[in-house]
């Protein structure tokens, strides 16, 4: 794994040695340093995590009424309005 100019930071974990064996194994089959290893399989499950929350993954059905809301929005609404110059009189300067 190519390292970047990027500061560097220091990860430590406790593992068995089982598991540190079979690391090194897995490592040394992909020609690979365990350090390198390591990093781009943890690079590699933490992005699938991400991917797998950050996707909304919508059914048939929920994408058309998705698309419709969307290209047909309803009229506001008495509340809606209110709320919105509520907002509005608040101001920018946050």
């Amino acid at each position: 794994m190519a390292r970047s100019a990027e500061k560097m930071d220091r990860l430590e974990a406790r593992i068995p040695k089982t598991l540190k064996r079979m690391f090194l194994r897995a490592s040394r089959l992909e020609g690979q340093t365990l350090t390198d290893f390591v990093l781009k399989s943890a690079t590699e499950a933490a992005r699938n995590v991400i991917r797998e929350h950050e996707i909304l993954d919508l059914s048939q059905r929920d994408q058309e009424a998705f698309a419709e809301s969307i290209m047909n929005p309803p009229k506001p609404t008495p509340a809606l309005k209110a709320a919105a110059r509520r907002y509005k009189s608040r101001g920018s300067g946050r």
